[in-house]
């Protein structure tokens, strides 16, 4: 989405189909249920708190920078593959100078 990627500082590599961006999409099936496994969540551990929670909608395929990452229950990412996005917030962006709160 083309606002949340301007407002953190990402655009135009992110955020937009168009020449020169990384062209990340995601194929989304909102009806389809399913049961939550560790297998079907595509990380290091063997284990999950969401383990047999049944959901609506599943991710079908994720494209990241044009390539095929994720095919259904398939991870076809490479190791490392990933690359870090250096940002640009604008000015006021983010109240950067807050002081906490304490929780009472």
């Amino acid at each position: 989405a083309v606002a949340p990627a301007e407002i953190f500082g990402m655009a135009p590599k992110k955020g937009t189909l168009s020449p020169g961006s990384d062209a990340d999409i995601v194929l989304f099936d909102p009806l389809k249920k399913w049961t939550m496994n560790c297998d079907s969540l595509h990380m290091a551990a063997d284990w999950s708190a969401y383990e047999g929670i049944k959901i609506t909608g599943k991710i079908k395929k994720v494209f990241s920078r044009g390539e095929l990452i994720i095919d259904g229950e398939k991870c076809l990412a490479e190791k490392g593959r990933g690359q870090y996005i250096y940002r640009k917030l604008k000015k006021g962006t983010f109240p950067l100078n807050r002081k906490a709160v304490p929780l009472k």
